[in-house]
């Protein structure tokens, strides 16, 4: 028994963000509908790279965001197609889209007119800028909602200019909020009986990460500057290079100071009082940051991460992905898995990251082959017969 077994979740979305949202949903137990545009499906089962196997290749990017799902192809455009979803919506609890405003309603296929064949239903839009506001109508990416959101002005070195992170922060966090909105109108369900719809704009999901940042611009008008690895309030938290060109992310208060001192051999700074305080250390940051460089830059980076292990300091080694993917503690945890596909054999893939005690754990099953389980669900779920079936498939509907 999962949590969510039982719920079934009708995914319209595309690309990132969403499919992210309703994979975590799927391994967690729900039953999770995708449905496809017929003949070349979601975009991302075209994009780079490709898993080549026996039975042909398939796109990496689509496997890491559809596992444990199943896959219709359904016509949007056509009459019989949009009825075919219709009828699928009055027996999901939660709808799922990310269309652009409005392509929806032109199809009948929007809140309100689905909310009239399933009044519990829970329908989530997820847009790039939301319903309303003078943007809505824009298009946009997960670097767009990067640069407008604020995170990218706050990420690159001192005096540089800004910098991507390495992977698509605003499509993935999009997806856990979406997650979230999907978990919370549930449980309000369960506790008030009623559906709702959500409008979520991954801008509005960018400007909720700002958090501290936007805390430190309410009480100080402060607009943050790029820092690079280090903290605006906290000294040392910074990345440091070892002797042997390896990185090492050292991040401690005012109790780790001393034994960080001790082990690296400042006896002046660990008995300094003044020092033992954050307040002093943020106000001569280049001077503390630059012996602490020379310290450091004198130990290989293992062998320092194990003396801060010993003194109970706060650090941790800058680990590339091939490192992360093999580490110990990564392993123990079973945060590799793997799948069988029919396709390319087995895959490794990254689960989502639960365990329960009190229900299974999350799943980790293959993503689906296209339309693999379109007669299936329209006969079993909507009790179709194989003809009707076959009509919808002679009048291009799915």
């Amino acid at each position: 028994m999962r949590p969510l077994d039982g719920v079934t979740i009708l995914d319209l979305s595309r690309v990132l963000a969403c499919p992210f949202a309703s994979m975590i949903l799927a391994e967690l137990g729900a039953t999770v509908i995708k449905v496809e545009q017929p003949g070349d499906g979601d975009e991302t089962r075209s994009f780079e790279p490709k898993v080549q196997g026996e039975g042909g290749s398939e796109s990496a990017y689509y496997m890491a965001f559809n596992r444990s799902k199943q896959s219709v192809t359904v016509n949007l455009r056509s009459p019989e197609g949009q009825d075919v979803i219709r009828q699928l919506a009055s027996t999901a609890d939660v709808v799922l889209e990310n269309f652009p405003v409005g392509t929806l309603k032109r199809y009948g296929l929007d809140y309100d007119r689905l909310r009239a064949f399933n009044d519990s239903l829970i329908y989530v839009s997820c847009t790039g800028f939301g319903m309303t506001g003078p943007y809505a109508p824009r298009k946009g990416y997960d670097t767009v909602f990067q640069a407008m959101g604020g995170i990218m002005s706050l990420t690159g070195e001192k005096g540089g200019g800004p910098v991507k992170p390495g992977l698509p922060v605003a499509d993935l966090t999009s997806g856990l909020w979406v997650a979230i909105g999907i978990l919370s109108s549930l449980v309000g369900r369960g506790t008030h009986g009623q559906g709702c719809h959500i409008d979520f704009s991954m801008m509005d999901g960018q400007v909720g990460l700002l958090s501290l940042a936007a805390a430190r611009f309410f009480a100080l008008g402060e607009v943050p500057a790029r820092m690079g690895t280090e903290h605006p309030g906290r000294v040392p938290s910074a990345a440091f290079r070892c002797r042997d060109d390896k990185w090492v992310q050292v991040t401690g208060s005012d109790q780790h100071w001393k034994p960080l001192c001790d082990l690296l051999g400042l006896t002046e700074w660990a008995d300094d009082p003044e020092l033992g305080r954050n307040r002093a250390r943020v106000d001569r940051r280049l001077e503390v940051m630059a012996g602490l460089q020379e310290a450091i830059g004198k130990i290989d980076r293992d062998a320092f991460c194990r003396l801060c292990d010993d003194a109970k300091v706060p650090a941790g080694p800058i680990l590339s992905v091939d490192e992360v993917l093999t580490n110990e503690h990564v392993l123990a945890r079973e945060m590799v898995a793997s799948f069988a596909h029919p396709t390319i054999g087995t895959f490794n893939a990254v689960p989502v990251p639960f365990k329960f005690t009190g229900y299974d754990n999350p799943s980790l099953a293959r993503p689906p082959l296209l339309g693999e389980h379109t007669e299936q669900i329209l006969m079993q779920q909507l009790g179709m017969s194989r003809e009707a079936v076959q009509a919808l498939r002679d009048k291009n509907a799915i």
